[in-house]
C-alpha cells in the first residue's frame, strides 16, 4: 500500500509540476506585460479596453518568434539565454520546460522526428516517437539503430528503447497526431495505420 501511494504521488508530482510551472509562467508574463504597457496605454486611451494586455502579450511573443527565426536575432537570443543559464534557479526550471516544449517543434532537429511503432514481446505493439538515428558496432560492423521514446504517463514520463532501424514501423501520422492519440488514450487512432508515404519502402526510415 505504501509503495502504491508513493508511486502514484511521485507520478502525480512529476506530471503536475510542469503544468503548474507553465500556467504560472503564462500568467506572470501576462501580468508583467500588462503592468508595463498599462500606464502607457492609459496615457493614450482614457478608457480601459478589456483584453488589451492579452493582445500585447501575443504580439510580443510573435515578435520574439520572428526575431528568433532571423540569423542575427537567433545569435542574440542564444547569447542572452547563455547569460540567463548561469543563474542556478533559472537553469533548473527553464531547461526541462524548454526541452519538453521544443520536442514538439517541427523545426527542432533534436525533437521528435516522427511517430514510430515498435513491438514488445510482453506488451505487444507500442506507440512512440523516433528521437535519434545512429549506429552500433559490436564487432560485426556498424549496425543501424534508432532510439524511440515511449510515453508511459501522459508525455512527461516514458521509456527509451534502442532497436534496429528495420524493426520499427513508421505509420503515416504526424507528431501532432501521435501526441493526440496518446493524450486521448487511443481514441484518436485512425481506422487503419498505413506506412509513411515517402519513397523508400513501407515502414522504413527515410534518410
Amino acid at each position: 500500500m505504501v509503495q502504491w501511494l508513493r508511486r502514484r504521488f511521485v507520478t502525480g508530482f512529476v506530471v503536475t509540476v510542469p503544468l503548474v510551472i507553465s500556467l504560472v509562467s503564462l500568467v506572470w508574463v501576462f501580468r508583467a506585460v500588462d503592468g508595463l504597457v498599462g500606464p502607457v496605454y492609459h496615457r493614450w486611451i482614457p478608457f480601459a479596453i478589456p483584453g488589451l494586455g492579452i493582445v500585447t502579450t501575443a504580439v510580443l511573443i510573435l515578435a520574439v518568434g520572428t526575431v528568433a527565426t532571423n540569423v542575427f536575432g537567433k545569435r542574440l537570443l542564444q547569447r542572452a539565454e547563455g547569460y540567463l543559464m548561469m543563474v542556478p534557479v533559472f537553469r533548473t526550471i527553464y531547461s526541462p520546460v524548454k526541452q519538453i516544449v521544443a520536442a514538439f517543434s517541427p523545426d527542432n532537429k533534436y525533437g521528435f522526428k516522427k511517430v514510430a511503432l515498435v513491438e514488445d514481446p510482453r506488451r505487444g505493439k507500442l506507440l512512440g516517437f523516433l528521437t535519434k538515428e545512429f549506429s552500433v558496432d559490436l564487432g560485426r560492423g556498424p549496425e543501424p539503430m534508432v532510439a524511440v521514446y515511449l510515453p508511459t504517463n501522459h508525455l512527461y514520463l516514458g521509456d527509451l528503447v534502442i532497436v534496429p532501424s528495420g524493426a520499427v514501423f513508421y505509420p503515416d501520422l504526424s507528431v501532432e497526431d501521435g501526441v493526440r492519440i496518446i493524450l486521448t488514450g487511443g481514441m484518436a487512432l485512425p481506422p487503419s495505420l498505413v506506412p509513411e508515404r515517402p519513397v523508400g519502402g513501407p515502414g522504413r526510415l527515410q534518410a
